[in-house]
């Protein structure tokens, strides 16, 4: 069986009973070095996930006869490998637990609801900043290529330097921080991170 499992933010007790059950049951457990490092006492066959998705996949489908379980942070569905495996496969071929997005988590923490939020990521690939500026409300999830002062730059060049972000710096984490500061205010660099921008308040 192939199975995908979130595991939320950061920290395993964020992890569901379900995704926690899987991967004692499993044989295999693939994941980035950080998710597989919380995991000492498994004994099972252990695979690094890295950017070689396509070697990921042929590998995967050679693994029939095993029990697999595919680490994916937050929610394997929102942004994450998830998709991939689904679209490579077929979700008759697997089986998806989702787990905690990091955009819940903050969400949670700040009491922001997300009844009319749009939802989007910075994650390698290509922002539309157009859109973002003219969603009275929006998430996403970021990286070290578009982290908050871009997302704060662009929104400041479309006249929107007042808008708030509210930034989640290593969420779920011992180190986690949570930042409210108008875009024009947005100067630092900010560890693992995610964005939620606001209209001004």
């Amino acid at each position: 069986m192939l199975t995908v499992a979130g595991m939320g933010p950061a920290s395993l007790a964020l992890m569901t009973p379900m995704a926690r059950e899987a991967i004692e049951q499993a044989d295999v457990l693939v994941g980035g070095r950080r998710h597989l490092a919380q995991f000492s006492d498994f004994a099972g066959e252990r695979r690094a996930l890295d950017a070689d998705i396509p070697g990921l996949l042929r590998w995967l489908g050679e693994q029939q006869e095993r029990n697999v379980v595919v680490l994916a942070s937050g929610d394997p569905l929102f942004y994450g490998i998830g998709k991939t495996v689904v679209a490579h496969f077929g979700i008759a071929q697997v089986r998806i637990i989702p787990g905690i997005s990091a955009v819940q988590y903050l969400c949670a923490k700040t009491g922001i609801d997300m009844n009319d939020i749009w939802l989007t990521s910075a994650h390698g690939r290509a922002v539309d900043f157009d859109a973002l500026a003219r969603s009275p409300k929006s998430a996403l999830v970021t990286d070290a290529r578009c982290g908050p002062r871009e997302i704060a730059v662009e929104l400041a060049a479309r006249g929107q330097g007042k808008r708030l972000l509210v930034i989640g710096e290593n969420l779920a984490m011992d180190n986690e921080r949570i930042h409210w500061l108008p875009a024009c205010e947005v100067t630092a660099q900010y560890d693992m991170n995610v964005v939620v921008i606001l209209d001004e308040r």
